[in-house]
């Protein structure tokens, strides 16, 4: 090998390791930023109730600031016009059943919580439906476009794998729909379903392990410009 090649190939590996530097200083700096939502949203969960956001808040609503706070709401539930959607709990599979709430100013779009699939039809548990105005305090949450993984909702045929806030208020024909939806607390339901306060706080935190990756590569990078580089003598 030329030293003109040598010369080439070490000048291409100090550039990947300055690449593969940067990539590990942005993990580092992905990680303290997941360490700070997750702060916010364990204060979130922690905090007193506020009320729903109204109309006027819905241009300014997003994952990062508004995601798991605790909010209330009033209003009469339509169970005539109840979603479900597919769901795997630690309660095992079935369904979240997703209800509109109409307050004075909108509509809330709440699950309500977990059904098996033995109480899939709502009148095994009619008792849970309760009639007249109610009030409702749980989680805000951010809709869930399109469906899951490898499963696309379809409303024409009613099989739901998301919450789709925007596509469920179109099939079910509802008006002034907030673009979020509400985790119903754990407060129970009269006949037990559905069965609220079930949402999972989680957030993958690998940032540490994809650091330490691209530092070793890097490393690596370096020590092989270095051979390449001294291999001229």
């Amino acid at each position: 090998m030329t030293r003109a090649r040598r010369a080439g190939f070490a000048a291409a590996a100090l550039i990947a390791a300055m690449l593969l530097a940067g990539l590990g200083v942005w993990q580092v700096e992905r990680r303290a930023w997941k360490h700070e939502l997750v702060a916010a949203v364990e204060a979130r969960i922690a905090a007193a109730p506020v009320a729903a956001p109204g109309p006027e808040a819905w241009p300014r609503i997003d994952e990062k600031d508004d995601a798991y706070r605790r909010v209330t709401a009033t209003g009469v539930f339509r169970h005539d016009r109840e979603t479900l959607v597919q769901a795997v709990t630690e309660r095992g599979a079935g369904f979240w059943v997703l209800t509109p709430l109409e307050t004075p100013r909108f509509t809330l779009l709440v699950n309500r919580g977990f059904v098996p699939s033995s109480r899939r039809e709502a009148s095994t548990r009619a008792a849970g439906n309760v009639a007249g105005p109610v009030t409702v305090t749980g989680l805000l949450r951010v809709s869930e476009p399109g469906g899951a993984f490898l499963r696309d909702n379809d409303p024409a045929e009613n099989r739901w794998f998301s919450r789709d806030v925007a596509a469920i208020a179109k099939a079910r024909g509802l008006k002034r729909a907030a673009p979020y939806f509400v985790d119903a607390d754990a407060a129970p339901n009269p006949g037990g379903y559905p069965v609220g306060g079930l949402t999972v706080v989680r957030f993958r935190d690998h940032h540490l392990v994809y650091a330490l990756t691209w530092f070793a590569l890097c490393a690596l990078s370096l020590f092989f410009a270095w051979r390449m580089w001294h291999s001229r003598d």
